[in-house]
């Protein structure tokens, strides 16, 4: 399984806006092949710092993700963002015994 992180900064003015137009792409990306999680969070303590996390099958499904049009509308948003956004990539495994799943 594949993690992928990224958090993104973004002003209070532009928080809707991004949150709108990433909320609106999570359908699209759930149903891509190999996607099986994608949730969007922000912090509790900072509701301007959002959290978009993603989990694929398997390195292919994310590649796949990357030149996909939902990916490259995400990318566009990210243009309000305060500072660049960070993205943190995750390689998981299961060693033998343990829950399916988990890293």
């Amino acid at each position: 399984m594949i993690l992928v992180i990224i958090h993104m900064k973004v002003s209070a003015e532009k928080r809707k806006e991004l949150s709108q137009t990433v909320t609106s792409l999570l359908g699209c990306i759930r149903a891509q092949m190999g996607c099986e999680r994608c949730e969007l969070f922000y912090r509790t303590e900072d509701e301007n710092n959002l959290c978009l996390l993603e989990e694929w099958a398997t390195q292919k499904n994310l590649d796949l993700h990357y030149g996909s049009e939902s990916f490259k509308i995400l990318r566009g948003a990210m243009n309000l963002l305060e500072e660049p956004s960070e993205i943190i990539v995750y390689q998981c495994f299961q060693p033998a015994g343990k829950i399916e799943g988990r890293c």
